[in-house]
């Protein structure tokens, strides 16, 4: 990247192609489907209101495989470079995820913002609380905050909602020095339209990416590659030139 020490905030987004090596897929490796899914039979409001056996079934599948997992060496190098950078005067990293997997925090990241929700929380709509959750909802376990059945729905932003702590993300985005992607087709928004919005403050960007994504024309530089590859080059690099 050169001159290491003129950057001092950085905003990474990750998404499934940071997971894919451990094993974790998404719809779009696979022409549509999840799991045979089609996603809007899965992963909308109006499908969980349609039918919420078959969502609730689906993402107690989900929740069960992604406690299989675990955290490959993309996801060690981002902790590693978070565990470092924390150490430099005056300097911040933020990792934005789109993924609703734990792998970030199992290899070390603490400043995260899983932006689409998680699988390992609940979102209960009787009190808005958002417990730790890693057994099935099907059979409409009670809240354990308020104790109301029921009630409880994964915890994941399906299409049509709104993305978390947009305030959040925009902020570290608008402090930053360099805004990184590494593992995203650039098809989703609002994630997608992260890469303009740094490049429109003059903010030095770079992709990560197995493939060249729909967003690469935007990004000053990119590097293609597997995961576990080109993000440890790239944290080795940045902790190397420090």
């Amino acid at each position: 990247m050169g001159q290491m020490n003129e950057i001092r905030n950085i905003v990474i987004l990750t998404g499934a192609g940071v997971s894919a090596e451990s094993g974790i897929d998404t719809f779009r490796d696979a022409g549509g489907l999840w799991e045979q899914h089609k996603v809007e039979d899965v992963a909308t409001p109006e499908a969980f209101a349609r039918d919420p056996d078959l969502v609730l079934r689906f993402y107690d599948m989900r929740r069960e495989a992604i406690q299989t997992k675990e955290p490959n060496a993309a996801h060690h190098a981002l902790g590693r470079l978070e565990a470092e950078w924390a150490k430099r005067e005056d300097c911040e990293l933020t990792l934005v995820t789109q993924n609703v997997d734990d792998l970030h925090e199992r290899g070390g990241s603490e400043r995260l913002i899983h932006m689409h929700g998680g699988h390992l929380t609940a979102w209960c709509l009787a009190c808005d609380n958002r417990p730790e959750w890693r057994e099935p909802l099907l059979d409409r376990p009670p809240c354990p905050t308020c104790g109301v059945a029921g009630k409880l729905r994964p915890d994941v932003v399906w299409f049509g909602e709104m993305p978390y702590q947009m305030e959040e993300i925009y902020a570290a985005l608008s402090a930053a020095d360099l805004f990184v992607s590494i593992g995203t087709s650039g098809a989703v928004y609002p994630a997608a339209g992260f890469v303009q919005e740094a490049r429109g403050q003059g903010i030095r960007t770079l992709e990560l990416n197995l493939e060249p994504s729909q967003g690469s024309a935007y990004f000053d530089e990119s590097r293609h590659g597997p995961a576990t590859q080109v993000v440890p080059e790239w944290v080795d690099e940045m902790l190397g030139g420090l």
